[in-house]
Order: structure tokens, then sequence, then C-alpha cells
């Protein structure tokens, strides 16, 4: 199977392949895959994005729940148990978030905790082209929010990542 796909390669990818090739874009959550594949095929990446905003659009909320739940914290347990999904810590890696200092560490793992109890799920924000410093910013700022907004930012955010992440599988050519 190559690594990098076209739209129509993935729309002529049965359902199985279709998931394991891209499956991961979405951090352990196949199952947004496994219902975009229903609507194939896709001629262009614009008609594969539309098919995954829709898949979230249609989801119930103990899915999208779950959706954001399967998210990491940012520079939290799974980081420092080595319990990332490679996608997750070459993000962190990239927003400096493996080279705190002991404060912005601390800091950041202050914000995880307030923003979790206030929210109920982790943190979620797309990190690439952020700073940590970026970072701390965006919770600060975010902390404020009520519940529905957060959300629905949360669920912005995570489609955000899987564009991130879907641009390194796909291929114009």
């Amino acid at each position: 199977m190559p690594s990098r796909f076209t739209p129509a390669q993935l729309s002529d990818l049965d359902r199985a392949d279709f998931i394991a090739a891209i499956g991961g874009v979405f951090e352990h959550s196949p199952w947004v895959m496994a219902r975009a594949w229903e609507m194939r095929p896709f001629s262009s990446r614009a008609d594969l994005d539309a098919a995954l905003v829709k898949v979230i659009r249609e989801a119930g909320r103990d899915e999208l729940l779950a959706l954001i739940e399967a998210h990491p914290e940012l520079a939290g347990k799974a980081a420092i148990r080595g319990d990332l999904t490679a996608d997750s810590a070459r993000e962190q890696a990239g927003a400096g978030l493996n080279a705190c200092s002991p404060e912005e560490f601390e800091l950041i793992q202050r914000l995880n905790r307030a923003y979790r109890a206030r929210f109920g799920w982790p943190f979620i924000v797309a990190v690439k082209g952020m700073t940590r410093h970026d970072i701390i910013a965006a919770i600060e700022r975010r902390l404020p929010q009520t519940s529905t907004e957060e959300f629905v930012e949360a669920l912005a955010q995570i489609l955000r990542i899987a564009g991130f992440r879907l641009d390194e599988l796909l291929t114009d050519a």
C-alpha cells in the first residue's frame, strides 16, 4: 500500500484498507473514517473534508465526547509515560512541549487540571505552528469560555488536527 494517496485512490480502497491507511487521522477514533468511507467516491480533497465534517456534524454528543476524550493532554501523563501515538508525539515535540522548563511544565499541568475540572475533557488545540508559549496562552484564553463554546472549539481543533494529518497522507498526483 502506498504511503501517500490521492482522494481517488482512497475511494478505491475497501473499508478495512481505507481505515488502515488513514484511520489514525482522528486520535483513537477509526469510526470517523469508517463512516466517511460510506460517502465515497472522493474526487477531491474538498470532497473528503466535506465527508469528515458531515460525520462529525451527524455524530451524537456521546460519540463526540468520546472523540474529544480520545485526545491526550498536552505534555500530560501519556507524554510522560511515552504512550502517545506517533502523530501526537511528533506534534507535541514540534511545538516544543518536550523541551519545557520545569516551571513551564508545571504551569501546563496546572492549566490542564483547571481546564479538565471546568469542562470535563482534555484541552485540545492543533499545535502545528505553535510554540509552548502560544499553547499556554491558548489555554488561558479559552478557560473562561462556556462549556458549549469550548465543546464546539474542541471539535474544530480536532478537525484542524485531522486536516494537518491528512496533509501528510494525501497527494494531488
